[in-house]
């Protein structure tokens, strides 16, 4: 992505498309990237021009973490592939107890592609890295035939650094361990949903895209050692992450259905559109697993931060060779709520 600045004739961003020569090496490129990318993401190290961005790096151990965003539509309420691409990658830095420290980003764009549409991308991730307090320090372009990209593709990478002492891991969940949300299951995916094949809803529905590093700072100062690990529930939603990490620790789960906070509208959208909200994306929410008697300060402290308003504790890890997650249901009875077969909600990230 990085490239020396050029004195030219300015980019047609309302009218423009993308094509075949912003993507060949040359002028154009050039210029796409300096009007576009650089100014959408603006930082010194990024303004080097170089091919890599060097930094100093605090002391503690390395995280880093790479992914990759095909969501569609690109443009959803509560946010865009760009901003999507930000968060996602922040918080699964986070999930570590790590603070993020720098991105890279790579656009992968198909010819013909509104230089208005990428232009608004570049600035909501910019804006999204920014709030974050992250820099997107370096990254590549690419433009691909007509017919072969479905628009942009972004693939990013993160790095952070996990103070000393931190160990928060997947395999640590022990019986007794307290199952903790940070809030609502199912907004991000039922706002993507609400935007495709011209589905509508009364109540309008945002996704919950959010970077969840400020959030997990405050519990991991509060919570110490009693914290084993933190999962932000993606794809496959709650469910697939609870049966993760069950895999990871060789226990199970009994969760209360009661006790999952789904707002009504979600929860009617899923309804409607014959999902389970235990399966459907977020993509700013997150699910910690702690010790019994640190619980309690754990959900106090997550309350007073505004991404952990609706948090609450549902449920806990028990021994179960089987690794199952079982669930209480709020009539009452039981049943196992297994991993996600299939894709229930294509393109949500």
């Amino acid at each position: 992505m990085n490239a020396p600045r050029l004195r030219t004739r300015k980019l047609d961003i309302r009218n423009g498309r993308v094509d075949l020569s912003h993507g060949a090496g040359g002028r154009a490129m050039a210029q796409l990237v300096d009007e576009i990318f650089r100014e959408a993401f603006d930082n010194p190290l990024l303004d080097q021009g170089n091919d890599q961005a060097a930094f100093d790096v605090p002391a503690g151990r390395m995280v880093m973490s790479t992914d990759g965003y095909v969501i569609s539509p690109l443009f959803f309420p509560g946010g865009d592939i760009g901003s999507l691409a930000v968060h996602g990658t922040i918080n699964d830095i986070a999930m570590a107890g790590a603070r993020p420290l720098h991105l890279a980003a790579s656009y992968i764009i198909e010819e013909s592609f509104p230089l208005a549409d990428l232009q608004r991308i570049a600035l909501s991730m910019g804006r999204a890295a920014r709030d974050a307090g992250v820099a997107i320090v370096t990254g590549d372009t690419k433009v691909v035939e007509r017919g072969k990209g479905d628009g942009v593709f972004i693939a990013t990478t993160g790095i952070g650094v996990v103070p000393a002492g931190l160990h928060l891991s997947g395999d640590r969940a022990r019986p007794g361990d307290r199952v903790i949300v940070s809030g609502c299951m199912g907004d991000h995916g039922v706002a993507v949903m609400s935007t495709r094949s011209n589905l509508g809803f009364e109540t309008k529905i945002l996704s919950d895209s959010a970077a969840l590093h400020g959030l997990v700072a405050e519990m991991v100062f509060v919570a110490g050692a009693s914290l084993r690990l933190l999962r932000d529930p993606t794809r496959g939603g709650l469910a697939t992450t609870l049966n993760e990490i069950a895999r990871q620790s060789g226990v199970g789960f009994r969760i209360e259905e009661s006790a999952i906070p789904v707002r009504a509208e979600v929860a009617a959208a899923c309804e409607l559109l014959g999902l389970d909200p235990l399966y459907v994306a977020n993509e700013g929410k997150l699910v910690a697993v702690v010790a019994p008697a640190g619980a309690e300060a754990l959900l106090a402290v997550m309350r007073t931060h505004p991404l952990g308003r609706d948090a609450a504790i549902i449920g806990e890890a028990i021994m179960d060779e089987q690794r199952f997650v079982q669930m209480t249901t709020s009539f009452g009875g039981g049943r196992v709520v297994d991993w996600l077969m299939g894709e229930q909600l294509p393109r949500i990230c």
